[in-house]
């Protein structure tokens, strides 16, 4: 996939992570770029500070009706960038209904599928391209505190690898982007951990794209997650018991 002379649509490409795609394509030469958001004043917010290369696009993308649109207003997408999500800071039983558990899933995991599956065709006509879908480290561990949040990234994360296998042979690639914390007002509350900027979450997700990457982890918070995971259970355990008995009197 090359980013030069690309077309890209970018979903929540208004503010955070999206918008630092939208910077991060112009910065390495792509020809056009639609910013999608949920109000089209929000994708024009973006799209006029270069108005010959960005496009403003309204799109819901739980709403069918708004995928549909896009595809149609948007037949020369090679590199599509599903950004938008939603986290509702609820747990599953604290919640008060399920009504922000729906809207997660909703967001994050059926609308991202509705997305590719409008534009698979659309890729496959224009050469193959690549999908890149912005998902994130509670995708590959489960956060309790993230409610229909994580459980939703658990499912955008098999998703992908059932969508890599079905638009291979079209030449489509398909890349999963497991993202930690990042410097945007959804991450607002997190403390105590390295925030990434979002140019930078976006850089290492083009390079995903580049090199045919399926899952690539973006920034040092995701890298620290997928080490924890790596580690030895009983080794974790035993380190563990070791560092509180060293706290012992």
């Amino acid at each position: 996939m090359k980013i030069a002379g690309c077309t890209a649509l970018v979903t929540g490409g208004n503010r955070g992570i999206g918008e630092g795609f939208v910077e991060e394509l112009l910065e390495q030469g792509a020809a056009r770029v639609y910013v999608a958001a949920r109000t089209l004043a929000d994708a024009q917010g973006v799209a006029a500070r270069a108005p010959d290369r960005l496009v403003a696009v309204q799109l819901d993308v739980t709403r069918p009706e708004d995928v549909q649109a896009a595809a149609a207003r948007c037949p020369d997408v090679n590199l599509l960038i599903n950004n938008a999500g939603a986290f509702n800071r609820q747990t599953l039983l604290g919640a008060a209904d399920m009504s922000a558990l729906r809207q997660e899933i909703e967001t994050n995991y059926i609308g991202l599928v509705a997305m590719c599956r409008a534009f698979a065709p659309i890729l496959k006509a224009n050469g193959g391209g690549a999908i890149l879908n912005v998902l994130s480290a509670g995708g590959i561990v489960a956060v309790p505190e993230m409610g229909g949040y994580s459980p939703s990234k658990f499912a955008a994360r098999a998703a992908s690898d059932c969508l890599r296998a079905e638009l291979a042979p079209q030449g489509t690639h398909v890349a999963a982007l497991i993202v930690g914390s990042v410097d945007t007002r959804m991450a607002s509350h997190v403390t105590g951990v390295e925030k990434s900027t979002p140019r930078a979450v976006a850089r290492a997700g083009l390079l995903a794209a580049k090199h045919n990457i399926d899952e690539h982890d973006t920034d040092p918070h995701a890298i620290s997650v997928r080490a924890f995971l790596a580690r030895d259970p009983h080794t974790l355990k035993r380190s563990l018991a070791a560092g509180v008995a060293a706290t012992k009197p």
